[in-house]
């Protein structure tokens, strides 16, 4: 398994380890084949096969896998099967290195690009791609509007194209993202490149813009059901959330997930969780990747049996027997809340989603579209005071990356932080600014002084070992940055992290390094000069229409939790375009509607035996007279009588109905 630690793209490409994989590469190679060689499973997951096949006869094709439904290995086979490269459209370098390290793992070629790599590892990975020594790249969508990665791909044996979270190119996704339109550029070079999309979840008119937006060609569409029949969606009403979530949790065994809105509340909810005797983590964007890991590892290795988490928590975490989703704060989103939800019960066993409301969480989701569609003269007031932040006079900026913190400029000119990033979020799809957000970097070192000179340096002791156990541990730092963990050099040498951080301080002010702590600051990129906020330009579609749709889901959401149209399930299935074949019978509204019926059938059962007795020594009764009594429930009297007569309690003809006397035949 490839070191955590080693920066992503660097991984052991020696031909010993991959001289098994390179005989792939040939679209007579059997797929059955790959898949038990490398995953060592014996057959496909429902539709897997369908799309790997559509894929490698070279037809555009869109994949519809709920969560857990495997999308990975629809493209990963045919990557083994085809004979050139196989490009995966990405948003999550998280995702991105969890894939890679499996496949590693695998004796699989993969290597990825993203903006957290230096110039080596980057050169590195597309060396490999242009030697055709690796088999899969990971990208993420940025990249592609880059003209050198462009012109590099154009020299490349391209095989396949891969879309994941396909949602994110449609104007009315959930999650859509500009960045993912530049991806019908690498279509417009390879137009006989077949296209993979996949997908979890996606409305009818999200597939269907898919479609468009990739330029797909008479795609073929393989969905499975949206339906989870092992998880049972409950949904609870609370007076104090805290109180019902810990009997879920009480009541409940195995690993859990409680997501909120918060990164704050995860900290508070996973100290409340603990305090109540249930190990537990929490996890959100903005923990250090070794906290990341650490946090992670623990709940992932069952140490802890509870994670707190954000919507940052779960994409490419493959933890199958996670038995208890909680969502501690309502998702805005259908779409969100099935993705989260469906991480339960992946091994197929019995699980539970559980969401918890109260009575004020009707309006709060109501003011969640103002808080993400604030007014126009808002986002023109962000506009300004972004540029006047960031000192970006009128006609400037062009091509400029800033370092940005929207708490401070939020602060500074006494904007509700809330909305403000939504004017970000907003004004980045006009394209008159980029706003990522919390973009992590790991910690980087590059040696300034030569090898000659590091052996006649004057260092303290614990100085000289740090920087000698980061040669050992790192090579080429001599020629570039590299990416290191404070982590794991104090852990070598059995020190502090804090130790490693000042002794790389003080080779920095020596110049014997140059050392950039980890940061997470966000930035804002300009494609375009400055404009006066008077001229700028925000169209319908990226507004209003989008704000209709918000506001259709917000709708969809409140209907879930609030609405009287019986199964949960079959409000969700029927949102994503999906006729119900009828209720899961597990939800909570089915488990109350069952227990309900089975009080109604004692009562009628009781009557009845009631009526009969009255009428025991007139002998046989008329049946029409019997159920006349019951008219308003007729069809569930007879049923009854029927069961009665099956258990020899009454004798029951086609016209007459008798009451068995103890004793009598």
């Amino acid at each position: 398994m490839s070191d955590p630690d080693i920066p992503y793209g660097y991984y052991d490409f020696s031909d010993e380890v991959y001289e098994e994989a390179s005989s792939y590469g040939n679209a007579g190679t059997d797929i059955h084949e790959v898949l038990q060689r490398y995953w060592g499973f014996p057959g496909f997951r429902p539709r897997q096969e369908e799309i790997i096949r559509s894929v490698l006869s070279g037809k555009d094709t869109i994949g519809l896998l709920p969560t857990g439904g495997g999308k990975s290995i629809t493209f990963q086979v045919p990557a083994l099967v085809l004979p050139g490269l196989t490009v995966v459209v990405t948003p999550l370098i998280s995702l991105m290195k969890d894939q890679i390290d499996n496949l590693s793992d695998r004796g699989i070629r993969a290597v990825c690009l993203h903006s957290g790599m230096s110039r080596a590892e980057s050169e590195y990975a597309c060396e490999l791609c242009h030697s055709g020594k690796a088999k899969l790249l990971y990208v993420a969508p940025e990249r592609l509007g880059r003209e050198t990665f462009i012109a590099r791909l154009r020299s490349w044996n391209l095989s396949l194209l891969v879309v994941d979270e396909a949602h994110c190119i449609s104007q009315w996704g959930y999650d859509f993202r500009p960045s993912y339109l530049k991806i019908d550029t690498v279509r417009t070079l390879f137009p006989q490149v077949p296209v993979l999309a996949l997908t979890a979840s996606a409305t009818p008119e999200v597939v269907a813009d898919i479609a468009a937006k990739l330029s797909l060609s008479d795609p073929a569409v393989f969905s499975l059901s949206f339906s989870r029949d092992n998880i049972s969606y409950l949904v609870r009403r609370c007076d104090k959330k805290e109180d019902t979530m810990m009997r879920v949790l009480r009541n409940t065994v195995g690993p859990a997930i409680v997501y909120v809105r918060s990164r704050k509340r995860t900290r508070e909810l996973c100290t409340y969780i603990r305090a109540e005797g249930i190990t537990a983590e929490y996890y959100h964007a903005g923990l250090s990747p070794e906290e990341k890991n650490d946090f992670q590892n623990r709940w992932r290795s069952g140490e802890s049996r509870v994670i707190v988490a954000t919507t940052a928590f779960g994409m490419g975490i493959d933890k199958p027997d996670v038995r208890v989703v909680i969502h501690h704060d309502i998702p805005s989103t259908l779409e969100e809340y099935y993705q989260e939800a469906g991480r339960a019960g992946r091994d197929g066993l019995r699980s539970f989603a559980v969401l918890l409301y109260t009575d004020g969480d009707k309006a709060a989701l109501s003011r969640r579209i103002t808080e993400n569609f604030p007014p126009k003269d808002f986002l023109l007031k962000v506009y300004d005071s972004t540029c006047v932040f960031l000192n970006v006079g009128v006609g400037a900026g062009y091509n400029r990356t800033f370092e940005f913190n929207p708490e401070v400029m939020s602060a500074r000119f006494e904007l509700p932080l809330p909305q403000t990033r939504s004017a970000l979020s907003i004004l980045s799809r006009t394209g008159y600014i980029e706003y990522v957000d919390e973009v992590a970097t790991r910690s980087r070192v590059m040696i300034l002084s030569s090898r000659e000179d590091i052996y006649y340096l004057s260092l303290d002791s614990d100085t000289e070992a740090v920087l000698q156990a980061i040669m050992r541990c790192y090579g080429g730092l001599f020629a570039d940055y590299v990416y290191i963990s404070e982590r794991l050099v104090a852990y070598r040498l059995g020190i502090k992290p804090d130790d490693v951080y000042q002794a790389l301080l003080k080779l920095s002010k020596m110049h014997v390094v140059s050392y950039i702590p980890l940061s997470r600051t966000p930035y804002i990129y300009f494609p375009t000069s400055r404009e006066l906020s008077r001229h700028l330009v925000i169209p319908r579609e990226v507004y209003e229409e989008r704000r209709k749709c918000f506001e259709n889901r917000i709708k969809a959401m409140k209907e879930y939790i609030w609405g009287e149209e019986g199964c949960r399930v079959n409000r969700m299935l029927r949102y994503f375009g999906e006729t119900p074949a009828g209720p899961c019978g597990s939800c909570d509204i089915c488990r109350a509607t069952r227990k309900k019926t089975s009080a109604d059938s004692a009562g009628i059962k009781e009557r009845l035996m009631e009526i009969l007795r009255e009428y025991a020594s007139d002998g046989a009764v008329d049946t029409d007279s019997v159920l006349a009594h019951f008219a308003t429930c007729t069809s569930e009297a007879v049923d009854i009588l029927r069961n009665l007569a099956e258990s020899g309690e009454i004798e029951l003809t086609a016209s007459t109905v008798r009451l068995r006397q103890a004793g009598g035949k």
